[in-house]
């Protein structure tokens, strides 16, 4: 559905019943009785009803498939490993596709196969939720406290994404089609500026316990945000937008939680709720654990052609370090044809009917570690940036850095990114682009991948369809 459309009809009835029934193999709430409209205030008189239409935005986050066109939160990753320097495409792939995002030569015209209309089709939907549940006055309170914290950090991470695969986006902050019709692109400052708004409400919002479906009880599932997967977020935030205090303040709050959260060793990270895991997406196709390990895995018997047709890259392979267990524990290989394929192996059980024990992990601790390290490091703190290094570095079995001033901590910050985060939710690409690296690596790595590389392709292209709907809605250079 097109952005002029969902803000224009809203969502089906269809869609939600996709969101409220699902074959999934824990379901998050069961409700009785068919709903109409999710937007209908009787939805949002219900602590059943208000808390399904949340449930099923994690729902779909999780179904969709990585490897067939699911333009979702889950395959953020894997679309952005071809853009950068990540992933190959194999060259027997005729997936035209998945080749113009490898090849950096993305278009307009790829209808349907764009994270633009997956995460406004979720912005009408949290949007209606906010508008239903404050006007709420049948909700058990902490049930519409919750839920509206989940409804503004789910908007915040929709326009983290928005924000960094295409520049200046719309703004859209409420279920008002005849408002949003004519709407043109805010500039990015203004949406950063939303992010930071919607985070730190659903940081007070939150609880700080994992809850249980009913939302009124202490769980030991890790699959519904709390105010620590707001903080996480929040604290990545600053640091995209160099708010280098804030960002070291934020990811404190978070490492300090030691009751809670920990760093594990390096085969237990992508287990279900370990305790490393901030927020995870629980597996919801039955017999299935991920789609990253159905994803990534390549099948010995259909060599790399099978799955989805990627592996990794040598740009990536190259920079581990000798004796780095995350090189041995998160890549594995396959030989085809007297050549050797190796990919991401972060995430194991790829067959159906397998226990389920991972979960696709959104927010870990890890990542709090490498925020601060950077955030102290660009404050000139360097033993404290040192320290943090030290950590990660020791759940990979190697020694601290060397590094000791700004410029050598900064690239030992970002080697560690690119090694303890690759093939995660777009780290990678985003790194390169707010480093200000991105065409120095690009135009070495695209002309191998069959491409030109042009600096405007940086930001992805918005669909055709919303440029000619809506005038004010200006294309990326470049399309």
């Amino acid at each position: 559905m097109h952005f002029i459309n969902i803000i224009k009809y809203g969502i089906s009835s269809s869609l939600l019943g996709i969101l409220l029934l699902t074959n999934s193999c824990k379901k998050f709430v069961e409700v009785d009785g068919p709903i109409t409209s999710i937007s209908g205030k009787n939805v949002y008189e219900n602590d059943a009803t208000s808390i399904a239409v949340l449930s099923g935005i994690y729902t779909k986050m999780s179904e969709n498939s990585i490897q067939y066109g699911g333009f979702d939160l889950s395959s953020i990753g894997f679309i952005t490993g071809l853009v950068s320097d990540e992933l190959i495409l194999y060259i027997g792939n005729t997936n035209t596709t998945l080749m113009s995002y490898f090849q950096n030569s993305m278009s307009s015209r790829l209808q349907g196969t764009s994270f633009w209309n997956t995460l406004y089709s979720r912005l009408y939907i949290v949007n209606s939720a906010i508008e239903g549940l404050t006007a709420s006055k049948g909700l058990n309170e902490k049930v519409k406290l919750q839920l509206l914290g989940e409804a503004k950090f789910i908007r915040a991470i929709c326009y983290f994404y928005l924000v960094n695969l295409y520049g200046d986006v719309p703004l859209v902050t409420n279920p008002d089609y005849t408002v949003n019709l004519s709407l043109s692109r805010s500039p990015q400052n203004k949406v950063w500026e939303q992010i930071v708004s919607d985070l730190i409400d659903a940081k007070n919002l939150l609880s700080a316990d994992f809850l249980d479906a009913t939302l009124l009880s202490k769980d030991n599932e890790r699959v519904r945000p709390t105010k620590w997967a707001a903080i996480a977020l929040l604290a990545r935030t600053y640091l995209y937008i160099q708010n280098w205090k804030r960002a070291e303040d934020e990811s404190s709050i978070l490492i300090d939680q030691a009751s809670i959260f920990s760093l594990v060793p390096i085969n237990e990270k992508f287990k279900k709720n370990n305790n490393e895991a901030i927020w995870q997406l629980q597996p919801v196709l039955r017999g299935w654990n991920t789609e990253d390990a159905k994803a990534y895995i390549i099948p010995s018997d259909f060599g790399p052609n099978g799955a989805s047709g990627v592996y990794l890259s040598n740009h990536l392979l190259d920079v581990f370090e000798p004796n780095d267990q995350r090189k041995k524990e998160w890549i594995d290989s396959i030989s085809f044809e007297n050549s050797i394929y190796s990919f991401a192996y972060k995430y194991k059980l790829h067959t159906q009917g397998e226990d389920v024990n991972e979960y696709n992990t959104v927010l870990r601790l890890s990542e709090q570690y490498l925020i601060r390290a950077e955030a102290r490091n660009n404050q000139r703190n360097f033993n404290g940036a040192r320290e943090d290094l030290k950590k990660i570095r020791e759940k990979a079995g190697l020694p601290n850095t060397i590094a000791t001033d700004f410029n050598s901590l900064q690239s030992a910050i970002l080697h560690e990114r690119q090694v303890e985060l690759f093939s995660e939710y777009g780290h990678r690409w985003f790194d390169l682009k707010r480093t200000n690296n991105v065409n120095a690596i690009m135009s070495k790595v695209t002309p191998i991948k069959g491409g030109n590389w042009n600096p405007n392709w940086q930001w992805f292209p918005i669909p055709i369809y919303d440029t000619q709907a809506n005038s004010n809605i200006q294309q990326n250079i470049g399309y």
